[in-house]
């Protein structure tokens, strides 16, 4: 996805037009999370990303190399059109997204540490990444991750492997998905009756059972060759 001297340069020279100039500064001005390097950078890719058109739309990802062989492709091809992900409403997904929605969805893989933040803000922060990983789990956007729901997320990073039996797949993600979910039932706040099941991992009880553990490695994922997280330190 890189740009020849040449081609650079003709891009520099149209980024100045109204219409591409007006969208970067308007994205500047309400992402606090980039600087402006950062937004002239995040911009090129979303033109040739977009193929010079002023949203992308799903089958724009179609041909990106570095989400061929992820195992979760969909999973963060959804992201980006989320609109509990985008603030835009508590389910349903975009047909499209614009330049500042584009942004939105990167600035989740911003470090924290890249931030100066007080500790508040850092919590903020941090619950707002740990909310983008549960919309990655809970995908009838009902506020809980099932046993099922979670059940599939495992299935889908197993099954990257295509040595690995299917069998032998589904029954390590069946495994795991109990043992997530006797997890977040003993770290909930709402203790169960006897004879209650837990039903799902509400956000608060996902975020519980991430105490401690340094999720934003997790998030360095390959993608769209961005290379995001170095642009964001």
């Amino acid at each position: 996805m890189g740009l020849s001297q040449s081609s650079e340069e003709e891009w520099k020279r149209e980024s100045r037009t109204d219409f591409w100039w007006g969208q970067m500064q308007e994205g500047f001005r309400n992402q606090s999370d980039f600087n402006w390097d950062q937004i002239k950078q995040l911009h090129q890719r979303f033109r040739l990303l977009s193929g010079d058109q002023p949203t992308i739309r799903p089958e724009n990802f179609d041909n990106v190399l570095d989400l061929e062989f992820n195992p979760i492709r969909s999973r963060i091809v959804r992201a980006f059109f989320d609109n509990r992900n985008l603030g835009k409403g508590t389910s349903g997904l975009a047909e499209e997204i614009s330049f500042e929605d584009f942004l939105t969805i990167i600035a989740y893989f911003k470090p924290l540490r890249s931030r100066h933040l007080s500790k508040d803000e850092a919590e903020t922060y941090r619950r707002e990444k740990m909310r983008f990983l549960f919309h990655l789990y809970d995908e009838d956007c009902d506020g809980l991750i099932t046993l099922q729901e979670y059940r599939r997320v495992v299935e889908d990073l197993l099954s990257a492997n295509p040595q690995v039996e299917s069998a032998w797949v589904r029954s390590i993600a069946n495994s795991i998905a109990h043992r997530a979910l006797k997890e977040a039932a003993r770290a909930s706040d709402q203790p169960l009756e006897e004879g209650q099941q837990y039903q799902g991992i509400t956000f608060e009880d996902f975020v519980k059972t991430w105490q401690g553990i340094d999720f934003e490695v997790k998030m360095q994922v390959s993608f769209l060759n961005l290379e995001a997280m170095a642009l964001c330190q």
